[in-house]
């Protein structure tokens, strides 16, 4: 295929501007599907985690045919914490669509992602999503795109940007907000005639890079990227350029192209077109495939630095090695540098001790989600609190702060106030939006956000909508107490009863339910004050007659509090650890004992509360 018959595009956009629903259209009117074939929503999304939480997490490409030219397109995460995958696919397209929400506009992820495409010359076409909500307000969000542009340092032809308006659930784009055609069809010319074909050497000697990686049982792993320069040929003999400029032979057993969601085995690709290899043995992102004869590397990956990192290590608790399959240090050790190959935005190194390690990311939710896989594959560990990573630039401390921006009620702005008041955060604009809700804009050091979310969902009672992004580094700005409440504690090991529970939800939160196998140590509940609390849930009470065995099963628990593993993170201690298993996970004290807490205490400064 000709470099002439193929644009490779990227869709980028805000979490939740509907990236993903955009494909969906797109693939179901190239016809790859049959005419009886039941098809999922958001069929992107393939990963389990995916589907579940509704957003995507890994970049993935597809392709479609139109008009006899082939349309590679790559669907982005939204999420801040994921924008390494957005950064290193920019190197695979040529242009870009940017997805903006018709009554939303440009939010802070928007920024990151188009500064992205910017800043690699790409041009960008900004399709206008969702006009078929009650309060679209193209022209605001027009408007408001164009000034983003300018504030990015856009070029002249940059800003001059193509404007389509679409409905990716209903399928439907036009040039106008108010003449929207039947299909996708306007917005798949605008690509054709705008979106630049790969400018590429297809005569010259083989140059490709591996962007993204994948793995078969019966393939090995799989390389994707973009072919750089040249043919790949089936059984053509290629050097494997590492990033520190080692080089080794290697020979491609296989060569894929994309068509819908399949790969097409052909027998040889040219230069231009996205394209997946096979046989060439341990490969990492940013690794260079080239022509022996022409061993030039292309330049590395790079992503931003991580911003936030914790140890995991090996599970220590009294109930270690109960529910897990891979245990050992060594397994999780395989497993977490297996990641950081994977993914480009993270960061492992080992520590003094052989059984934890420093795994660094650019967020919790970043962090939260290679847990909640490692958990689902089988092991078993511990995790510490995220601390955010401090930078010395010019001889002073300097830590990561981060553009937020909250959109509340008017009833709840003074809790958002306050709650960012303690954290250090600084009010950047506050303005009173049509619909009556007060759209706060702070910039906020990242330790002050951690475990932020959920006390801004209790203060506002959950009607809060908050978005962050990594503004950059600012000289420490001091203490943050972030914790208003301490921890109740298991006082011995056993089975939690239910009249200890009714007598300890008293004293506050709890998180466990009757029957809940406990131990010394292990935190049952959040308390109302703001010191540690030991609690016997333990104990049984003392039956004296036939009728007192029944009144047990009167008293009344409060619910306990559900928390999913982001939950649990957002809500460590410093002298706290989650402890992950694939069945369940566990907040506890890293020192279990009252005897070494007691002494840890002591050397922190502070007493924890005499058990009750």
């Amino acid at each position: 295929m000709k470099p002439e018959q193929i644009r490779n595009i990227a869709i980028i956009a805000h979490v939740d501007h509907g990236k993903t629903t955009l494909v969906d259209a797109m693939l179901k009117q190239s016809r790859i599907f049959r005419a009886n074939q039941q098809v999922d929503e958001r069929v992107m999304d393939s990963n389990a985690l995916e589907r579940e939480r509704g957003i995507t997490i890994l970049a993935k490409n597809t392709a479609i045919d139109y008009k006899g030219i082939k349309i590679n397109i790559i669907d982005t995460p939204g999420h801040a914490d994921f924008g390494g995958e957005v950064e290193r696919v920019m190197n695979m397209v040529d242009g870009v669509l940017l997805l903006v929400d018709s009554v939303e506009g440009p939010m802070p992820q928007t920024k990151f992602v188009l500064r992205q495409a910017l800043e690699r010359g790409h041009k960008v076409v900004v399709v206008i999503n969702k006009i078929d909500r009650e309060n679209a307000r193209p022209d605001y969000v027009i408007d408001t795109t164009f000034d983003l542009f300018v504030d990015l340092g856009a070029s002249d032809e940059q800003c001059e940007f193509p404007v389509i308006y679409a409905s990716g659930l209903a399928g439907t784009s036009g040039l106008e907000p108010d003449q929207l055609g039947e299909t996708m069809e306007p917005l798949l010319d605008t690509i054709l005639e705008v979106l630049p074909s790969p400018k590429v050497d297809v005569d010259g000697p083989t140059q490709m890079q591996a962007t993204l990686l994948g793995y078969d049982e019966y393939k090995g792993q799989i390389v994707i990227g973009r072919l750089h320069r040249g043919k790949l040929k089936r059984n053509q003999s290629i050097t494997v350029i590492a990033a520190d400029g080692t080089t080794r032979n290697a020979r491609v057993a296989q060569v894929f192209t994309h068509q819908g969601l399949a790969r097409v085995e052909v027998e040889e690709a040219s230069a231009g077109d996205i394209i997946a290899v096979t046989g060439l043995g341990e490969v990492r992102i940013g690794d260079t495939l080239a022509d022996p004869n022409h061993p030039e590397a292309l330049p590395s990956i790079t992503v931003e630095e991580p911003t936030l990192r914790m140890t995991i290590g090996v599970n220590t608790s009294p109930f270690a090695g109960q529910d897990g399959t891979f245990v050992t240090s060594r397994k999780l050790r395989e497993r977490l540098y297996q990641e950081a190959e994977r993914d480009v935005a993270l960061r492992v190194e080992d520590t003094e001790s052989a059984d934890n390690f420093m795994v660094s990311g650019r967020g919790e939710l970043h962090l939260g989600i290679l847990i909640e896989n490692m958990r689902r594959e089988g092991y078993e560990f511990q995790v510490s609190k995220p601390e955010v990573i401090i930078k010395e630039i010019n001889g002073k401390k300097h830590e990561p702060v981060e553009a937020v921006e909250i959109e509340v009620g008017s009833d709840h702005q003074g809790a958002v106030v306050e709650l960012l008041g303690i954290r250090k955060g600084q009010m950047k604009d506050m303005e009173i939006l049509d619909n009556g809700n007060i759209h706060f804009s702070y910039l906020v050091p990242s330790r002050g956000l951690l475990g932020f979310r959920q006390q801004l969902l209790t203060a506002t009672r959950g009607e809060a909508l908050m978005n962050s992004l990594l503004a950059g580094y600012e000289p420490y700005a001091g203490d943050i107490e972030t914790h208003g409440f301490g921890s109740l504690i298991a006082w011995e090991s056993g089975t939690a009863t239910t009249y200890a529970l009714h007598s300890a939800q008293e004293r506050g939160q709890m998180f466990v339910t009757p029957g809940t196998d406990v131990y010394e140590g292990m935190v049952i509940g959040q308390h109302i004050r703001d010191n540690d609390l030991e609690v016997n849930v333990c104990k049984k009470k003392h039956l004296t007659s036939i009728r007192s065995a029944t009144k047990e099963e009167a008293l009344r628990l409060d619910t306990p509090r559900q928390m999913s593993i982001d939950d649990a993170i957002e809500y460590l201690k410093d002298d706290e650890l989650l402890e992950v298993t694939p069945k369940t996970f566990r907040i506890r004290k890293r020192y279990l004992s009252k005897t070494d807490r007691s002494r840890y205490n002591k050397n922190k400064g502070y007493h924890a509360s005499r058990p009750e």
